[in-house]
Order: structure tokens, then C-alpha cells, then sequence
């Protein structure tokens, strides 16, 4: 249910992929028992209720550090307060917010891992401050408004699960005005990279397989490295132009809506004469205050502003979560959306198009991905899905 269903090199355990066998667990067994849970939504939830990922968030300090370091940053705002933590999973990032004087928490999960959840808090004696509730956070009643909502919503190129609606309408329900969202802030990036020794190992290596021509292998190979986006760690050495930003959110003000279809158009230039392998995405995110200036980028952006910015941000006060290429690994890793062939580039040629990220029609929480690229006189126009 975890990583085998990922196409990525790395052996770390990491988030579910949710087009995998769910298998008749006992916690399967409950959720299909849940007749206004749709399809997809049983299949989600019950990929958190299996320790294994909880295991992998947990231990990914990057991010579990970032979001206390968030919390301590604005502990002044949270002492004596109301929060609600939407997808609380384990219950660690209420456990923290309890820990920083919150009056009063509200723990919200829709998967059986609520149930360890309640274990925990009693065990850590906060029963009289946590209270979880198990169930889908549009589902849920509580009974006052709240001053905080922190989440962990980030998906892989941080839309995959479509779990930010939730939070969204946790927003416009339950948050006071002048209220704080941990996240605060969050920026989709995109830039074409080279990476010759995975195309090598994947593609390559059926020319001569123990002095036997494979080569019949080749176009199979070639597919099945480029059927949908692979999971993966890739290095700042791998990226070959600077990112373009495919979205800003601000999650103070961001609506539904506008998660239906994110797109925008790019024009960037090759930094090095290097083979285009295909596009990667990450993402980084911020946890700022209601009050607090967010210094939005957008696609139209200047590349040497956007690298400015970050290193700002890195020597003021703002806590800042990053999955770049060149910064500390994370669970997430990178997101790449592979070419069945590499386009050659020089230095200095423009490489352009477009990409559209959308929802899933069938499954909301899966996203389609329409992408075009234009560089050197070739054109390459390519539909993926993550399942």
C-alpha cells in the first residue's frame, strides 16, 4: 500500500499512492460499512490509517520541526486560544499546539487512526485539553468558532490528496476574523531537468543486459518510465534552468474554485548543454500571520527575485518549509513528469509552453496534468495522471 506503488528510486517509505489495493482490514471493513463516504474517500482515509505513513511524516524532521518551530514562532497568538487541527492523524501537531498554552484543541481525522489518536492524548494527560473527533471535518459538528486551523495538507507537488478544500472549508465554517492558518502560504515550482543516470538505468540498460541485446525492451522501457510522474529524490545539479512559480496560494484567501484548474504559461532559459529528461516539481510554504505580509509570486515572476526572496525569508523570522531540489530531502521528495525521449538543449535556448493541473473527475483526490513544451523548433505535448 506504501512505496511499492511508487515509481521512484528512493527505499524510503513515504504518503500512499491512492489508486492502490485497499486489501479487508478491519479498518477497510468499517469505512466501506460508511455509505456516505464516497469510493475515493474510503480508499484515503483508510491509506492513513496504516502506521507506515504516519511513521514517514513523523520521521521526516524537515517537516515535523517546521511545524513546531511555526507553532513556538506564534505561540504569543496560540497561548489561551482555540485551534482546530484538520487531519490530525496522530495527533502530534495538536499535542504540540496543547503544549504551547492552547485553552482548548479540537483534533479532527477521518481515518481509524483517531482512535490512537485518543490513546495518545490521554497518555500525554491532555484529555482535558484535545478533544478528537473521528470523522470528515465537513461532516463534524463543533460547537464555537475557532482562532486557529493548522493541517498538514501537502500532497506530493503539493495538490495530490485534494485535501486542501477540507481546510478551506474548515476556514469559512469555524475561523474567527483575524484568525491564523499554519500553513499560511504555499508555492507550486516547476523546472526542466536532465537526469541522465536514471534514464540510463531505466531505458538504457536493456541495449546489453549480460552481453544479450535487449534492445526490443527499449520502447517498453520508454513507456513505462514516462506513463505517469515518478516520485523521486533529484539533486539542484539536476535542474537545468531557474523555476518558474505554477502557484501561489494564499490559504487566507484562496477558494475552492480556484483548486478546480491550476495553470499558467512558462518561458525559461537552459542554464547548461544537457538533454531535457523531463519537468520536476516541489514546493515550499510558509506559516505566517494573518497580519503578516506574504511575498507573492506568481508565474510572471523574475527567477533571480524568486531565489532573492527565498533566502530572505531563510534569515528573517518567517518559518519556511522547502522541498527544493537543493535543499534537506523530505518525505515528498520531488514530483517529475518524464518525456519518453530527452530533448538536446544549449545554453542559453529558451524552453516554453504550459502546464494545467486538474482534479481528477472520477477520483477529486488524483490529478490530471496537461503539459506542452516547445524548445529548439520541437514540440512535446503530453497528458499525465497521478493515481
Amino acid at each position: 500500500m506504501l512505496p511499492s506503488h511508487l515509481n521512484g528510486h528512493s527505499p524510503l517509505a513515504r504518503r500512499p499512492r491512492l489508486s492502490a489495493a485497499t486489501g479487508d482490514t478491519p479498518a477497510a471493513e468499517a469505512a466501506a460499512g460508511d455509505a456516505a463516504l464516497e469510493a475515493h474517500d474510503r480508499v484515503y482515509f483508510q491509506s492513513y490509517s496504516h502506521i507506515g505513513i504516519h511513521e514517514a511524516m513523523i520521521k521526516d524532521r524537515v517537516r515535523t520541526d517546521a511545524y513546531r518551530a511555526a507553532i513556538m514562532h506564534h505561540q504569543k497568538f496560540i497561548e489561551g486560544k482555540v485551534v482546530m487541527d484538520v487531519g490530525c492523524g496522530t495527533g502530534i501537531l495538536s499535542v504540540f499546539c496543547a503544549r504551547a498554552g492552547a485553552k482548548r484543541v479540537y483534533a479532527v481525522d477521518a481515518s481509524e487512526i483517531a482512535t490512537q489518536a485518543s490513546e495518545i492524548v490521554k497518555a500525554n494527560n491532555l484529555a482535558d485539553k484535545i478533544v478528537v473527533i473521528h470523522g470528515r471535518v465537513e461532516d463534524v459538528e463543533v460547537e464555537e468558532n475557532v482562532d486557529i486551523i493548522i493541517s498538514e495538507w501537502m500532497g506530493y507537488m503539493l495538490l495530490y490528496e485534494s485535501m486542501l478544500p477540507s481546510v478551506l472549508f474548515a476556514r469559512d465554517k469555524w475561523l474567527k476574523p483575524g484568525g491564523l492558518i499554519l500553513l499560511s502560504h504555499a508555492t507550486l515550482f516547476m523546472a526542466p531537468i536532465t537526469n541522465s543516470d536514471r534514464y540510463e538505468g531505466s531505458v538504457d540498460f536493456w541495449c546489453d543486459v549480460y552481453g544479450i541485446n535487449m534492445s526490443a525492451l527499449v520502447p517498453l522501457a520508454k513507456f513505462f518510465a514516462s506513463e505517469e510522474p515518478s516520485i523521486e529524490l533529484i539533486g539542484g545539479e539536476n535542474v537545468i534552468s531557474w523555476p518558474f512559480v505554477v502557484k501561489h496560494i494564499d490559504c487566507y484567501t484562496f477558494t475552492v474554485e480556484e483548486f478546480k484548474s491550476v495553470a499558467t504559461t512558462y518561458k525559461v532559459s537552459s542554464m547548461m548543454l544537457a538533454p531535457i529528461h523531463g519537468f520536476g516539481l516541489w514546493f515550499e510554504v510558509e506559516f505566517n500571520g494573518p497580519a503578516e505580509s506574504s511575498q507573492n509570486m506568481s508565474s510572471e515572476s523574475n527567477p533571480v527575485d524568486i531565489i532573492r526572496k527565498k533566502r530572505s525569508r531563510g534569515s528573517d523570522n518567517t518559518v519556511v518549509l522547502s522541498t527544493a531540489p537543493e535543499d534537506e530531502p523530505t518525505h515528498w521528495h520531488q514530483t517529475i513528469f518524464y518525456f519518453s525521449d530527452p530533448i538536446e538543449v544549449t545554453q542559453d535556448q529558451i524552453i516554453e509552453g504550459s502546464v494545467m493541473i486538474s482534479p481528477n473527475k472520477e477520483n477529486p483526490r488524483c490529478l490530471n496534468i496537461h503539459l506542452e513544451c516547445s524548445t529548439g523548433g520541437q514540440t512535446l505535448v503530453r497528458d499525465f495522471a497521478m493515481r
